[in-house]
């Protein structure tokens, strides 16, 4: 499928814009109709895509959705550590949202362990929490408070 559009895009930039050409069964594109959805089909199979269309799901409320999306980026790997740590984190967080705690925890596990310098401990910590492990919260809010979370520093103060 991806050679296809290739091609079909070779092709038709050796066209100029606007100009129609026939296909198989007689029905007739522009160049720039197909070279305008070539774009879309590249983006509909990049990590990037699929991490901000689960973002603006998340913001929207559709978790699920989110949680799909998210997934689909981290399977693509196409991104930087930092995005698939983040990916990882959001998901997690995204779980958490909806009650599924110890995959939150092990989302945000992953995430820490890609990139230990990003601040997710803060939400790991939550979610240790509402499992009653004070102990590893706690421990997870120091140290996102030693990353500068001031909000942990306050749930160390006020918690731990």
């Amino acid at each position: 499928m991806k050679k296809r559009i290739t091609a079909i895009a070779a092709a038709l930039s050796l066209m100029p814009l606007g100009q129609s050409f026939l296909i198989g069964t007689g029905a007739a594109l522009t160049s720039t109709a197909v070279m305008l959805s070539v774009p879309q089909r590249v983006k509909a199979e990049s990590a990037e895509f699929y991490f901000k269309r689960a973002f603006a799901k998340e913001e929207a409320g559709d978790y699920s959705g989110a949680i799909l999306d998210y997934t689909k980026a981290i399977e693509e790997y196409t991104m930087s550590e930092e995005n698939l740590a983040t990916s990882y984190g959001n998901r997690g967080m995204v779980k958490d949202k909806i009650g599924d705690t110890y995959g939150a925890i092990s989302d945000l596990n992953k995430a820490i362990k890609i990139d230990p310098s990003r601040n997710k401990y803060r939400g790991r910590g939550i979610a240790k929490e509402r499992i009653g492990d004070m102990k590893g919260a706690c421990a997870d809010w120091r140290k996102a408070s030693s990353l500068g979370d001031e909000e942990a520093a306050k749930w160390v103060r006020n918690q731990c």
